[in-house]
């Protein structure tokens, strides 16, 4: 399960030619609007670790704060609510590992309200010919890693992020289609919660 702590310290779908003659970059402002346009998201997502193993399962995302990663391979979970992130583990009798939410990297687009334009916090903004990729960190913590986001435009859509982790290691997270605007109840992002009840 250790594998799956750097999907959270937040792949893109293939693209027809024809979208892709008409994509342009998008700007930091155009980036937050979008992100700031929804307070909830569900996606699935394969999850390519830095060990080279491949994960997937179903993410569930209402913020501020919260995430929900299902890992359907081993009945994993990861969990953030209140400034708190949980791992659980199934085959494990040890209680959940926790660390604060503010010590990865995808507390960025977590926040209540998203600005990419705050001064030091994007380290990188560029155009592939089809999407735009932004790398942001914490400035008050860049030491906590950073976080390389993909966008595709026409609509504007999140199709992957990167995380890049204090010690080289890399995580990548690639989204399925993504739906917005549902209603999660708050324990489907409980910690206290045991698992065996969800």
């Amino acid at each position: 399960m250790k594998q799956i702590v750097f999907a959270l310290a937040l792949g893109a779908t293939t693209l027809a030619s024809t979208a892709a003659l008409a994509a342009e970059k998008l700007s930091l402002n155009e980036i937050s609007a979008y992100l700031n346009s929804f307070a909830t998201a569900k996606a699935e997502f394969t999850q390519v670790n830095d060990d080279g193993s491949v994960s997937k399962g179903d993410l569930y995302l209402r913020r501020p704060g919260k995430v929900r990663f299902e890992y359907a391979n081993d009945g994993g979970l990861v969990l953030a609510e209140a400034g708190t992130v949980a791992i659980m583990d199934p085959k494990s009798n040890q209680p959940p590992e926790t660390y604060p939410l503010s010590r990865t990297p995808l507390s960025i687009i977590l926040a209540s309200k998203v600005d990419l334009g705050q001064a030091n916090m994007v380290v990188g903004h560029d155009f592939d010919g089809i999407s735009t990729i932004v790398r942001a960190h914490d400035p008050k913590a860049p030491e906590n890693g950073s976080i390389e986001l993909m966008f595709t435009d026409s609509p504007v859509q999140l199709r992957k992020w990167v995380i890049h982790g204090s010690a080289g290691e890399e995580t990548t997270v690639i989204l399925g289609k993504m739906e917005t605007g549902m209603s999660f109840p708050s324990s489907l992002f409980s910690i206290s919660r045991p698992q065996r009840n969800r």
